[in-house]
């Protein structure tokens, strides 16, 4: 092999171009088609998606977008772009290193072309969900299938499998929780773990990732030891009326204000890169309800994002998977 035969493509979740109804809207009818995010047939879920969702919820979330947007964009987008130029860095010269998105810009299907236009003859591909779930790991592989299928000249493909209970991830989160915890003006009470929900169906239907949650918060808690008094689990960001992963988020934040914890910290170990629905759902709304509720100190931790623990877990899966080409 030559140098640079080999590409590495981050993929996450994805954002809309703008924090305007217009680009919400673009960006939520591409997602909430996606049969793998919403299960119920089309021929009832497209009525009601295009019918009422996509008239009264992209103004909505638009306002929510535009409490977080940076410079540089959403957050996940500017995060993302930073990981994949970090991970160019570490890997070196010997890999090609890009990013993608699986609904919006920068896509899948376009930056696996310019990875194969540059020379990648074997690329892996990398879904940032530490816990598989078929509605973002199972997604993702579907749409590089897709994109595969409209390639004359395929790569050689690798990816990169959910990465739940790997050690480097684990001693991650554990390095990079205890380093912010102690930046914090107060000593947490309560570390809440908050993971994205799905509905409960879904773990029915052979879904592992309620129990993957559940195992990350298990060996974070013996990796933590006694430097956190108390770790607490939660999933959020519950959509519509079917019963979801419980508890939730919300619920728990009441509760342990009600219970009389007034000093909590929250982690978002689910996500590798911090979004709307940290920076949003549960650094301004989490905190809302938490004070609300009777609780007085309340901090929402970073996500792994570009931090050296992140960076240093991102390279140690990248060269395990890359071996025997790299």
């Amino acid at each position: 092999m030559t140098a640079a035969n080999v590409g590495v493509l981050l993929v996450n979740l994805g954002t809309p171009d703008a924090p305007e109804p217009a680009a919400v809207r673009r960006y939520l009818a591409e997602f909430l088609s996606d049969r793998r995010v919403v299960e119920i047939p089309p021929l009832l879920w497209q009525p009601l998606l295009r019918g009422v969702i996509l008239r009264t919820r992209p103004k909505k979330s638009a306002r929510a977008y535009r409490e977080v947007w940076t410079e540089q964009g959403s957050p996940l987008a500017a995060i993302t772009a930073a990981q994949a130029a970090g991970l160019q860095a570490r890997l070196g010269a010997g890999v090609r290193v890009a990013h993608a998105m699986r609904y919006g810009l920068p896509g899948l299907a376009a930056e696996l072309a310019r990875l194969t236009d540059l020379g990648c003859d074997r690329v892996l591909v990398a879904p940032l969900y530490p816990q598989y779930a078929a509605a973002t790991t199972a997604s993702a592989i579907d749409a590089l299938g897709d994109a595969l299928k409209a390639m004359r000249r395929q790569p050689a493909i690798r990816t990169l499998p959910p990465y739940y209970d790997d050690a480097a991830y684990i001693a991650a989160l554990r390095d990079d929780i205890l380093r912010q915890v102690a930046t914090l003006p107060f000593a947490p009470e309560v570390l809440l773990l908050s993971f994205h929900g799905l509905p409960e169906r879904s773990s029915r239907l052979g879904d592992p990732y309620a129990d993957q949650c559940l195992a990350t918060a298990r060996l974070l808690r013996e990796a933590l030891g006694d430097s956190v008094p108390r770790i607490e689990i939660a999933f959020q960001s519950r959509f519509g009326r079917a019963k979801w992963l419980e508890p939730a988020t919300e619920a728990v934040l009441r509760a342990e204000a009600g219970w009389g914890t007034r000093r909590l910290a929250m982690a978002a170990p689910g996500f590798a890169a911090d979004c709307l629905e940290t920076r949003e759902e549960l650094a301004i709304r989490g905190r809302a309800v938490f004070t609300s509720a009777g609780g007085e100190d309340f901090a929402l931790l970073d996500c792994l994002n570009t931090s050296p623990p992140g960076m240093a877990m991102l390279e140690t899966l990248a060269r395990r998977e890359l071996a025997g080409w790299v």
